[in-house]
This record gives C-alpha cells, structure tokens and sequence, in this order.
C-alpha cells in the first residue's frame, strides 16, 4: 500500500495529471450549474452516515486534495497566500470526524475544501430532484477518473474519504 499512496502523491503532484483532474471537477461544475439543483448549505451531505451514504474517492483525488493542503500549509507560512488558507487536517480532527459519521473539513455546516473537494462532494446534492442526474453524471465522470489512472500508470483504488485521508497523512507526513 505504501508504494501505492507514494503514486497518488506524486501524481497529485504533476501540474499535467493535476490539470486533467481539474478539467473533470471543470465539467462536474459545468453539469451542476446546467442542472440547477437545490444546495442549502446545510451541512447534511457532509453527515455521511446520518444520511444514509458515504463518499467514496480514487486515491489521486484524495492525494489532489491532500497535497493542496500541504501546499497551502507551505505557502501560508511564506505568506504567499495571503488570507486564502485552507484548513489543516489533524489526526484529531480525522478521529473525531470518523467517530462523529462526518467529513473532518467540515465547519459550521461549511466546506472548508470546496476548491480541492473531490467529484463526490461535488455532484451530491440533497435535492431529491438531483437524484437522477447526479448518478449517471458521477458514473460518466468517474470513468474519466479511471481513465486517467490508466493512462499514467497510476495505481488504482476506490476506497472510503476518511479512511484514504488517513492513509495518505502517514505517507506525507502531515499532521495526522
């Protein structure tokens, strides 16, 4: 597993694979504004387990969301960011979500990762209406995922959100 997690890393790392990554998220976000649905902001899609599912993702997604967060740890202490800071992940914070049945970037009902979220986050919504929609858009769009793990020899894995985000904390190490 270890030389699996070191891939995802260092193809989160490549401004390529991370671009192609992105022109995925690009497309999920084009589809959700051409849909419309309803987001209240309400924090209860981020309460996995409450609400009956949970977020699966490719270890490079959670590689992508875990290297900008080392990134933007790196840039704030230069000041290179300014106030645009993303959140630390600590163990503590990874724990307490899992215990609790929700996503540790979780704020006041808040995405603290809305930027580097992964496909998931970014096609769920609560709104009944969405339902349908947002299958055949995450199926379509995973594909892609898949596709680009293929194409650039990545070691593919699809495995719960929390439980990649730990996975990849001890690899980096980052503070959890």
């Amino acid at each position: 597993m270890a030389s699996e997690v070191r891939a995802w890393l260092a193809s989160a790392r490549d401004v390529r694979i991370a671009a192609e990554l992105e022109a995925v998220y690009a497309e999920a976000a084009e589809e959700t504004i051409r849909r419309g649905p309803a987001c209240w902001a309400s924090g209860r899609c981020c309460n996995f387990e409450k609400t009956g599912h949970l977020l699966y993702v490719t270890g490079l997604e959670a590689a992508y969301t875990v290297v900008r967060l080392s990134t933007s740890e790196k840039e704030a202490a230069t000041g290179a960011l300014g106030d645009m800071r993303l959140p630390v992940l600590e163990t503590g914070k990874l724990v307490a979500a899992t215990n609790h049945d929700g996503c540790p970037f979780q704020s006041a009902n808040i995405c603290t990762v809305h930027t580097i979220k992964p496909l998931g986050c970014r096609l769920y919504f609560c709104d009944r209406s969405a339902q349908d929609w947002q299958h055949e858009a995450l199926e379509r769009l995973h594909r892609r995922i898949r596709l680009l793990h293929d194409e650039h020899s990545i070691p593919y894995s699809y495995g719960e959100w929390r439980s990649m985000l730990a996975l990849l904390g001890d690899e980096d190490g980052l503070t959890f």
